[in-house]
C-alpha cells in the first residue's frame, strides 16, 4: 500500500522498507558482509548508504536483514530483505522531483548498484514484517545438465555439468522419502547452538520437456527454512542415486542415521538459485515471526519412512 509523503513525515524516526531483489552469486563470497570479501549484503548496504547519504547526514549506516543467507556462489531470483531507514533521509531521496520516496529510492539504487545485483521493488513494510522471521517458506531450484548435446557454455555459471546420464525417476522417488519435519543433521553443516530440525515441504526431480530448462534435470526444493548447505547436500545424495551408486532408499537411511555419508558429497553452489520467499497475510506477520523464533524441539519431528539399519 502506498504511503503519502505527509503520512510518512508524521511517522516515527525510522521507516521499515521491504526490498525484493535478485543477484548473480558468481562473484560474491555469499550474502553476509565480510571485512575483506565482496558480498551481496555489503554491496546493498553500501549502495543504500550512498543514496540515503547516511555518512553525510551523520546517520547510522543502513543494516539489511535478509530472508535467506545464501552461500558463496549461490544465486537468487526472488530474495527478500528489509531495512530500517531514517524517515527524513527517505523523504529527501526524490530531491526536487515529485516522485514518491520509495520509487525515487529504487531508481537511485539502480544507478549505484553493480550489474550483478538488482533491486526490483522497494515498498513500505507492513506492521510486524521481518524478512527473515516472518517468512513461511523458501523455494530453491537446482539445475543439472547430463546431456552433452544440451551443454551450454552461456549457462555454465548457473547449471551443474554432470558427465553421466541420470535416472530422474529414481532420484525423484528417493527425494520424496525425505519430505516432512525431520532432523536434517546428516544434510547440514552444523553450527554450535543451532537446531537442524526443518520441515521439508517439497523435494522433487523432473526433466522438463519445454521452457528454458527443457532437457535439464531440475530439483525443486521448498522448506520452512534451510540450515547451512542443506539443499546442496540433498542434491548430492540424489545424484548418488541417479548415477546408480546408491539404492533409492539410501538418502532416507542417511537421514535416520543422523550423520553425513561421504558418498553423498555437497555439490557445487553455482547450480542453486533461490526462486521465491513466501509470507503470510499482513495480519499474521508478527505472529509468524514469534513462532519462527521459538526453538524447534528434538521430539517435534515426523516419523521416517525408512527404518534405520541395524
Amino acid at each position: 500500500m502506498a504511503v503519502a509523503a505527509a503520512e510518512l513525515a508524521a511517522s516515527g524516526v525510522t521507516v521499515r522498507l521491504r526490498l525484493d531483489l535478485a543477484y548473480d552469486g558468481t562473484a560474491f563470497a555469499g550474502w553476509a558482509r565480510q571485512p575483506t570479501l565482496r558480498s551481496v549484503q555489503g554491496e546493498l548496504e553500501d549502495a543504500l548508504g550512498v543514496v540515503l547519504r547516511s555518512a553525510h547526514r551523520g546517520d547510522r549506516a543502513p543494516r539489511v536483514t535478509v530472508a535467506g543467507r545464501t552461500d558463496a556462489g549461490v544465486h537468487a531470483r526472488g530474495q527478500v530483505a528489509h531495512v530500517d531507514v531514517v524517515r527524513e533521509a527517505l523523504l529527501a531521496t526524490p530531491g526536487r522531483s515529485d516522485r514518491e520516496p520509495t520509487g525515487a529510492l529504487l531508481t537511485r539504487l539502480a544507478g549505484v548498484l553493480p550489474a550483478d545485483v538488482v533491486v526490483h521493488r522497494v515498498t513500505y513494510a507492513p506492521v510486524g514484517f521481518d524478512a527473515r522471521f516472518s517468512a513461511l517458506r523458501r523455494r530453491y531450484a537446482y539445475r543439472v545438465c547430463d546431456d552433452p548435446v544440451l551443454r551450454d557454455p552461456l549457462t555454465r555459471g548457473h547449471v551443474l555439468w554432470h558427465r553421466s546420464a541420470l535416472d530422474v525417476a529414481a532420484m525423484d522417488e528417493a527425494a520424496r522419502m525425505l519430505v516432512g519435519r525431520h532432523d536434517f543433521a546428516a544434510y547440514c553443516k552444523q553450527r554450535e547452538g543451532a537446531t537442524t530440525i526443518r520441515t521439508l515441504e517439497e523435494l522433487t526431480w523432473t526433466r522438463p520437456e519445454g521452457g528454458p530448462d527443457a532437457g535439464l534435470v531440475v530439483a525443486h526444493v521448498q522448506a520452512d527454512a534451510f540450515c547451512h548447505s542443506m539443499v546442496r547436500a540433498l542434491v548430492g545424495a540424489s545424484l548418488a542415486v541417479g548415477e546408480g551408486r546408491r539404492p533409492v532408499d539410501w538418502p532416507a537411511r542417511v537421514l535416520v542415521a543422523g550423520r553425513r555419508d561421504p558418498a553423498g558429497a555437497v555439490v557445487a553452489a553455482h547450480g542453486l538459485t533461490l526462486e521465491q520467499v513466501t509470507y503470510p497475510a499482513d495480519a499474521e506477520l508478527a505472529a509468524r515471526a514469534e513462532q519462527t523464533r521459538a526453538r524447534r524441539a528434538a521430539d517435534d519431528v515426523h516419523p521416517s519412512a525408512v527404518p534405520a539399519e541395524g
